[in-house]
């Protein structure tokens, strides 16, 4: 059985499982307890999660769940920015490739679940989609050799990585501020064991909005692979079980349009790696958020 763990709530009550095909849920959490954070820090691996899975059948229909990211609070999203080769070029700033990789941290509270709704904010029209794939940690390491790299990887899921445009400008030296509004971005459906998924190297990738192909790559266009990642990055972090490392999106999002196609409400993505699912979401605007709240805060500042 390939492994596809899931995060779920039904209702309020938050558990974790393992998705048996694109309809049925066995609820490990009800007969195992903890969560799949807990599952990989205990330093079991995804695989090992086959011999108990088939002990058991279906308890839920995917219907009756809410599905969310596939590790909730883990202690890092890690995400690589301009990877794809053709996208450094897609920028026309006639700069050269960049000799190391460019990143960002985003906080759990920006990302939902597949099926979920993304949130355009008030404050912008300027919602975007970025389809990426992300490795999941599931060995702690620090100063890993890049020959070693992928024995740290548990598996692997999708993400849209859902950007406020004109807010990542807001700043001179980072893009945080346009990255972080809350359920502007999605992680799922569901994390798929590591060796299941094949040649890390050869992964396709598509976004799709409203059916309309808008990214198309593959990994082995990548400047800097997978494990390339993993060794760069835990030169200056110690990577943890649980760590997610979304990996960069290839050319096409909507702000490289002339004119640019933004999301909207009612617009329909859906981020697909064959070896791994895919994720959807629907677009509405932030039923949490009223005015945009920048009006007064230009005001004060000119003020």
């Amino acid at each position: 059985m390939t492994m596809r763990v899931v995060s779920f709530r039904i209702g309020d009550k938050p558990s974790w499982g393992v998705m048996t095909d694109d309809v049925g849920i066995i609820d490990l959490g009800a007969r195992l307890g903890g969560s799949v954070l807990q599952r990989l820090a205990s330093g079991e691996g995804v695989a090992a999660l086959a011999d108990v899975a088939e002990q058991y059948s279906p308890d839920l229909a995917a219907s009756e769940v809410t599905l969310l990211p596939p590790v909730v609070c883990g202690p890092k999203i890690i995400c690589i920015g301009v990877n794809y080769a053709n996208r450094n070029a897609e920028y026309k700033d006639q700069t050269p490739d960049p000799e190391w990789p460019s990143l960002f941290m985003r906080g759990q509270e920006s990302f939902t679940g597949s099926g979920q709704s993304l949130w355009r904010p008030p404050e912008s029209p300027q919602l975007d989609y970025e389809g990426e794939i992300v490795m999941v940690i599931g060995k702690a390491g620090h100063r890993i050799p890049q020959e070693l790299a992928m024995a740290h990887v548990a598996g692997y899921t999708l993400m849209n990585e859902g950007t406020i445009r004109d807010w990542v400008r807001h700043a001179k030296f980072n893009v945080t501020q346009g990255k972080n509004f809350p359920c502007s971005g999605a992680i799922g459906p569901w994390m798929v064991d590591a060796a299941a998924v094949g040649n890390p190297a050869e992964l396709a990738l598509e976004t799709r909005v409203n059916g309309e192909l808008r990214q198309q790559d593959t990994t082995a266009n990548l400047m800097f692979p997978f494990d390339y990642l993993v060794s760069y990055l835990s030169i200056f972090y110690t990577l943890q079980p649980g760590d997610m490392i979304s990996t960069g999106t290839p050319n096409g999002a909507g702000a490289r349009f002339d004119p640019p196609r933004y999301l909207e409400p009612g617009d329909v993505i859906e981020v697909t790696c064959p070896s791994i699912g895919t994720l959807s979401n629907t677009v509405i605007d932030d039923p949490t958020a009223g005015a945009d709240m920048t009006l007064q805060l230009r005001s004060n500042r000119q003020a």
